[in-house]
């Protein structure tokens, strides 16, 4: 795969200057963390539907990241060949990123979410050369939807599967055969290991364009975040970083499986979120950090107050994804004893900004906090002009983590000479230097954290035979911050209902959490002179209880 990373090379030396690359991968953190605490437990990982738990000591995390890099090389993979896998918190999915990196290959971590649709367009889209799944999560069979795939993706020369016995068995593949010992070991790992600047994971994002984006992320850009986030929060090796949230997104890839091995801490992984489990598991591990979306803000609130079972060592909660609510705030402060950090980041550059571990709690919920060191903000009106404080704007950010561009379609990457990056949010920011977003001007709904793709699911609408005009707008939800509301003008003569709609959509393989959870017909649109829709009064009109 060639990979057109272009926003890289141009500001690589600047970066370097200021100190905000440091030239390694997650090799050289991982052999610093061999030679300096090899016994250490690097990895627990639970598994709730087998309620099994497995551990690694850094040691052993790096002899089987070793084997399962010259496995993979058995299977055709080398430097700058794409590794798809579509995998929970499980443990194979840290090893298989380290296993990728022994030998320069690219990790695609793919949501377990996604089904046929989504499926097909990534995995062509990155000319995966192998695919990594579950024989079964969550009672949906993975294999059986990639072996039917498969005839459609010619780059995809392997499917490995977790649990599935036979041929393809990942045990087989990868973990069981001392691949490590054989004669060309040595060699393989010695000579494939990428560079820092080389491009080290691919990961999709919902937009406005009608299809998905693939980000191109290095080391550099990676771990340029990583960095001044883990010393905001004064995190270091004493923490254990309990990851629920999924590792197919950057909160979970970036901050629960690179960070702990960048800092030597220790890692705790819970597959499923279930919130009676993960309060047993802060206690039992004495979890220091977690971080993940509102509705596990919620959850966990609400679990430790009704059991009354306390969190101790549970330090920080970081809260991105979706505003966290003054009320809800407040309540897990007192429930959790907690600080609860607020933040707000995109797919392209990792966490922004958040707020400092010494500020006002009350700047939790009033704000998304203020930029991390390497990171610029601007907010600018329509033609460019830099508004003053508390206006809103186009929310524009220069930061030493942005990504190398988007994979094929660099007319897409949104990124001026200057190396300011079009967010697609609108923000205020307020004369302490504090952020708020204040609305999206790309046409996205976050649903639990969960980007909802908006442009898709109107143009599968369209589709529909009964369907003449279609909006999906947002309406507020206490727990996910947002659902989608599908808003339709039906055909002269034809009628639509909402499980009419949801069989439609799934007849079309879209992921469940992406279907719209209401439904609204009526006779005409609110538009403009042009007839273009005016989702603003839509959204109004929710909110207000007008539809």
């Amino acid at each position: 795969m060639e990979f057109d990373a272009v926003l890289l090379g141009p500001r690589r030396a600047a970066s370097i200057a200021a100190g905000h690359w440091h030239d390694r991968t997650i090799n050289d953190d991982l052999d610093a963390c061999l030679a300096a605490c090899p016994d250490k437990i690097a990895l627990t990982a639970v598994r709730l539907d087998t309620n099994t738990m497995r551990r690694f000591t850094y040691r052993e995390m790096a002899a089987l990241a070793d084997r399962m890099a010259i496995g993979l090389s058995r299977l055709g993979v080398g430097r700058n060949d794409v590794v798809a896998m579509q995998l929970p918190n499980w443990w194979q999915f840290t090893l298989l990123y380290l296993a990728c990196s022994r030998i320069g290959a690219v990790i695609n971590p793919l949501m377990p979410i996604f089904r046929e649709r989504e499926l097909s367009f990534m995995l062509r889209h990155g000319e995966a050369k192998v695919m990594i799944v579950p024989k079964t999560f969550r009672n949906f069979d993975h294999e059986a939807m990639l072996r039917g795939l498969m005839p459609e993706l010619p780059s995809l020369t392997r499917l490995v599967v977790i649990g599935g016995g036979g041929a393809d068995d990942f045990d087989a593949l990868l973990t069981i055969p001392e691949w490590e010992t054989a004669a060309d070991a040595k060699a393989i790992l010695g000579s494939a290991r990428p560079g820092p600047d080389d491009i080290t994971q691919l990961i999709y994002t919902s937009g406005t364009t009608g299809e998905p984006k693939g980000v191109m992320h290095s080391a550099n850009t990676l771990m340029a975040n990583i960095i001044p986030y883990a010393q905001r929060l004064k995190l270091g090796a004493d923490d254990v970083v309990l990851m629920a949230s999924p590792m197919a997104h950057q909160t979970g890839f970036m901050y629960g499986l690179m960070m702990p091995i960048m800092l030597k801490a220790s890692a705790v992984l819970q597959d499923v979120w279930e919130p009676n489990r993960a309060v047993d598991l802060i206690r039992a591990e004495k979890a220091t950090f977690t971080m993940a979306s509102t509705p596990f803000l919620t959850d966990l609130t609400r679990t430790v107050t009704e059991t009354g079972k306390p969190v101790p060592s549970l330090r920080t909660f970081l809260c991105a994804g979706a505003p966290i609510p003054g009320p809800l705030a407040e309540q897990a402060q007192a429930g959790l004893g907690a600080k609860i950090v607020s933040a707000w980041g995109m797919t392209e550059n990792g966490a922004v900004t958040l707020i400092n571990l010494d500020d006002d709690d009350k700047l939790a919920s009033t704000t998304d906090g203020c930029p991390l060191p390497g990171v610029e903000l601007k907010v600018v009106d329509t033609d460019g002009k830099p508004l003053p404080p508390r206006q809103s704007g186009k929310l524009l950010v220069r930061a030493c983590s942005n990504f190398g561009g988007y994979l094929k379609r660099p007319q897409w990457n949104g990124t001026d000479a200057e190396g300011w990056f079009d967010t697609g949010d609108l923000a205020y920011i307020t004369p302490a230097g504090y952020i708020r977003i204040s609305g999206r001007s790309k046409d996205v709904i976050i649903r639990g954290g969960e980007n909802i793709p908006v442009v898709e699911l109107e143009a599968l609408l369209y589709k529909h035979p009964a369907v003449a005009q279609v909006a999906i707008v947002a309406y507020p939800d206490e727990r996910l911050g947002e659902r989608a509301c599908a808003v339709v003008v039906p055909r002269a003569g034809q009628t639509i209902d909402f499980s009419g709609m949801v069989e439609f959509l799934k007849s079309h393989k879209l992921a469940i959490q992406y279907i719209p959870e209401k439904l609204i017909v009526r006779d005409a649109m609110p538009s403009t002179p042009s007839g273009k829709i005016q989702k603003f009064r839509l959204r109004d009109m929710l909110k207000a209880g007008e539809l």
